[in-house]
């Protein structure tokens, strides 16, 4: 008989915190990545080529994209499955979306390469800045196919009760990636690419052991002979596309931010935009790694027709995004110039635009926990359409709203507050879709 026994226990905020935990610090680490880069770049190298990491960002979230939306609505098909007592046939679902990755991944990473040095052309950048930015992205696009295993991973991992399995993946490939920009950029004079190839490989790390681990047939979930079901592919897609419309329109709207940094202030501008995404990308991971934890648990329980646990689930879980919420944003605003100086000194002009704008954003943080998770519990009870509805409101049309009309009033004031009014708008929907659907779930 299969141990499931995570999805039997009782739904007590207890055990709802021990099962979400690893989720959370895998989600944190895996946040460090990035910023792990930005740190040694920005201190190593300089603050033009901070810039160009955030402006290789919207090509790196495009070539993601697909994967991301495979993994999060393949998890809650193949899960759903699982609470439904249909094992062999998820597996297979399993292994075959495992495959339709790695054909994607390299997809990708071929459009990428023909690309990037067209994108970067039209952006009107400095030489040095568009050298940086060319250089970075082409060693990252090597590791495609890994980076895209390793978001596949981590879900399944989680899903298999194996979360704890999936935080020392990201750990290590954390610490892996810290030591390697270091001793690329410091020691052998790499520069950006040293930092690129440093994350390339940090992430590889949970793409290798989730191939052993997956190989092994005692596991929940395992590698089995693939059956390609285009309804199940069909699936995966309808129930994901909202994360990947979160991941297609963050691009979009980063690529929008750093134009009207451009315009506004200048380069400078955007390095400042860099800092406070990492600060916001830190805290929402929070967010991201508990809606990721008991994303399973949400898809199990709906498979299972268990009202009662996923009413109790879903309750809990809004109380536990509200504290949250109120802790990121104390120590966000409270920390505000220790975390920016962390990337830039106080003698640089980044400095004073970063630490305004950090102070200005920090509201968004009481909305974007909530936010996060309507999302999220969409897709894991297999209703994409409304999960994408959601992420590509709050992404997208509330955020660029916000962004042409705020900051042609407020100027660069108006650049930072952008971010906490399309929050605070995506929350009255949220609440709204919440409400509508509640009787339909039972929560």
């Amino acid at each position: 008989m299969e141990n499931q026994s995570v999805y039997t226990r009782p739904v007590t905020l207890k055990n709802i915190v021990k099962f979400a935990v690893p989720t959370i610090a895998m989600t944190v680490f895996m946040s460090f990545y990035t910023m792990v880069d930005g740190l040694f770049v920005s201190n190593l190298i300089g603050t033009d080529a901070l810039s160009a990491i955030n402006l290789t960002a919207p090509v790196i979230q495009l070539v993601t994209a697909i994967s991301t939306m495979l993994a999060t609505g393949g998890s809650a098909v193949i899960m759903k499955k699982m609470g439904e007592h249909r094992s062999e046939e998820a597996r297979e679902d399993f292994t075959s979306l495992i495959l339709v990755n790695v054909a994607v991944g390299i997809l990708m990473c071929g459009l990428g390469f023909l690309s990037m040095k067209s994108i970067f052309a039209v952006m009107n950048l400095s030489a040095g800045v568009e050298g940086y930015c060319v250089e970075y992205l082409s060693r990252y696009l090597l590791f495609t196919v890994p980076i895209l295993l390793m978001n596949n991973f981590t879900l399944y991992m989680i899903a298999s009760e194996k979360a704890t399995l999936s935080l020392l993946c990201s750990v290590t490939g954390g610490v892996l990636n810290m030591v390697l920009d270091y001793v690329f950029i410091a020691w052998f004079d790499m520069g950006i690419s040293g930092a690129a190839i440093a994350t390339g490989m940090g992430y590889s790390v949970t793409a290798v052991v989730g191939i052993f681990v997956f190989s092994k047939k005692k596991n929940l979930l395992h590698f089995k002979k693939p059956v390609f079901r285009f309804h199940v592919l069909k699936n995966a897609a309808t129930n994901g596309c909202s994360e990947m419309a979160t991941t297609l329109v963050t691009g979009i709207v980063t690529m929008m931010f750093n134009w009207t940094m451009l315009t506004y202030v200048g380069e400078d501008g955007v390095a400042a935009v860099t800092i406070i995404m990492y600060v916001l990308m830190f805290a929402s991971s929070l967010y991201t790694g508990y809606s990721y934890g008991v994303a399973p648990m949400l898809s199990f329980y709906y498979g299972e027709k268990n009202q009662k646990k996923l009413k109790k689930l879903v309750w809990d879980s809004l109380k536990i995004i509200g504290g949250i919420s109120i802790l990121t944003v104390t120590g966000s605003f409270a920390l505000t110039k220790p975390l920016v100086s962390i990337f830039a000194r106080p003698d640089n002009p980044v400095f004073e635009l970063a630490v305004t704008g950090n102070r200005i954003c920090t509201a968004a943080l009481l909305f974007i926990g909530f936010n996060i998770f309507a999302s999220g519990m969409f897709t894991a009870l297999s209703n994409g359409i409304v999960s994408a509805v959601l992420a590509f409101s709050r992404s997208f049309v509330f955020m660029m709203i916000a962004m042409l009309t705020l900051p042609a009033i407020l100027g660069v004031n108006g650049i930072w507050m952008a971010t906490p009014a399309a929050e605070l708008m995506a929350l009255v929907l949220s609440g709204i879709m919440f409400l509508k659907y509640r009787k339909r779930y039972g929560y």
